[in-house]
């Protein structure tokens, strides 16, 4: 069973950063695909960013150029780091285990997942 624990949210103003952390127990995170997912009340989950064992990212476009995801094998755990938050970035942020990465089109999403996290709010707010 693997289990993800993720912590870092927290609430700050527009332009701000943060980092989440996402911590694994269990097997295979060195083989697995990783990635962070927000929502908010009404909306689905949203995929913000995964990462393949061998370090490719792929990022949403809200993302892409403010948000990078990594991992650290040996900790277990994979990081979001968020720069220049907007507003619009308010969620619960959700990190996910799995088997891979696959695309479509302009998008991309994690396959095979095996176990969700809690999650952790942000907030981003004047």
């Amino acid at each position: 069973q693997v289990q993800l624990a993720e912590s870092g949210g927290g609430l700050v103003q527009p332009g701000e950063s943060l980092r989440l952390s996402c911590a694994a127990s269990g097997s295979a995170f060195a083989t697995s695909a990783m990635g962070w997912f927000r929502q908010t009340p009404g909306n689905q989950r949203e995929t913000v960013a995964t990462i393949t064992r061998h370090n490719t990212t792929y990022y949403a476009v809200s993302a892409k150029s403010r948000f990078t995801i990594t991992r650290d094998n040996n900790k277990r755990t994979v990081y979001l780091h968020m720069n220049s938050l907007k507003p619009e970035d308010t969620a619960v942020y959700s990190c996910a285990q799995g088997t891979g990465v696959g695309c479509e089109g302009p998008g991309c999403f994690m396959a095979g997942i095996q176990s969700w996290g809690h999650g952790t709010p942000v907030t981003v707010s004047s």
